[in-house]
């Protein structure tokens, strides 16, 4: 039995990928550590509370004390083969009201979360030491914005955040890098698009406009609505991380996305029309749209070329995004 820490684990794309492990590899042992502020929900763990490889530890990455008790084996005896990183403050509007949170976390605790995990790995036979990878949960958003028509970021292109939550992801990921560089520490970056399915935390956008049309509220959609991201489903990123854990280039960088680029206001015309379908209502729910001041350094478009972990890796998407949204649509209204 070896032993996984994923952090975050608690959260929307964590609790996911707790799932996917479990399911798929029955050799893991998992810690999974969440520090529950408001987007990590205890219930998103429900099934897993007897689970017998499943432990979960209510605690912070900042904590230095607490990383190096998990890592010397107080809450499990055997090796780690690997920590993935998806702590993380992650709302851009929380981050542009708090500042101070999401670089605390994004970068100052990814650090201490790397230094545990490095100081772990110094201390493995050179088998273990050889199996062991740190992955590191990056964003799209760290490369800036693109207008309509300019090519999708590769991993090689410039970092140019303009969030405070995206300038604490890049930070992260630099600090990441650094111990890659100077240590050899065993590392893997990758960068998703954006998230939807089960378990998201209802702030975002799909959850968000799915609960506002059910309860018949206003659907307020900053600016112009023409903001443009590309929609993954929560699994096939999951399934991604998987291949980069395993298969991955070691110090690699890997973009994660679904090539399905939708403005804003599409996406709540397409979740309208669902919802409306589902509950057979005669009056679209269109009506309920309400556009608002827009957000400070609202980024215009997100797109990523996913070539590299296609070709290198041979991942590719599963989930359909009619078949996704169907299902995401129908489980936020159960």
């Amino acid at each position: 039995m070896q032993c996984v820490l994923i952090t975050g684990g608690a959260g929307f794309i964590g609790s996911n990928f707790v799932r996917h492990i479990l399911s798929r590899y029955p050799e893991y042992f998992v810690i999974n550590l969440d520090k529950l502020t408001y987007a990590g929900v205890l219930q998103n763990l429900n099934d897993l509370k007897d689970h017998p490889r499943h432990l979960f530890i209510q605690g912070d990455i900042c904590d230095k004390p607490l990383l190096d008790d998990i890592f010397s084996g107080k809450y499990f005896e055997g090796p780690f083969v690997a920590a993935i990183n998806f702590a993380a403050e992650s709302h851009v509007d929380r981050s542009i009201l708090d500042p101070e949170v999401f670089l605390r976390t994004n970068v100052y605790g990814t650090g201490v979360l790397l230094d545990a995990a490095k100081k772990h790995w110094q201390n493995l036979d050179a088998f273990r030491k050889k199996a062991f990878r740190y992955i590191q949960i990056s964003t799209d958003e760290v490369y800036g914005s693109l207008e309509p028509g300019d090519p999708s970021f590769t991993e090689e292109s410039s970092l140019l955040p303009n969030s405070p939550y995206a300038a604490g992801k890049a930070g992260g990921d630099h600090v990441v890098r650094a111990y890659y560089k100077t240590y050899g520490f065993p590392v893997l970056i990758t960068r998703c698009s954006n998230n939807y399915g089960l378990y998201q935390f209802p702030e975002k956008l799909i959850p968000l406009m799915i609960h506002h049309i059910h309860r018949e509220k206003p659907l307020p959609v900053y600016g112009d609505g023409k903001n443009v991201r590309d929609w993954i489903h929560v699994l096939d990123h999951c399934r991604a991380v998987d291949a980069v854990w395993h298969t991955g280039k070691i110090g690699e960088i890997y973009n994660i996305g679904a090539e399905n680029e939708w403005s804003n206001i599409d996406i709540v015309h397409c979740l309208c029309d669902t919802i409306d379908q589902l509950l057979k209502r005669k009056k679209s729910s269109r009506y309920l749209i309400r556009f608002v001041k827009d957000r400070l350094g609202h980024d215009r478009r997100y797109s990523l070329n996913i070539e590299k972990i296609r070709k290198d890796l041979g991942w590719h998407t599963q989930v359909s995004f009619v078949k996704g949204l169907q299902e995401t649509v129908a489980w936020y209204l159960a």
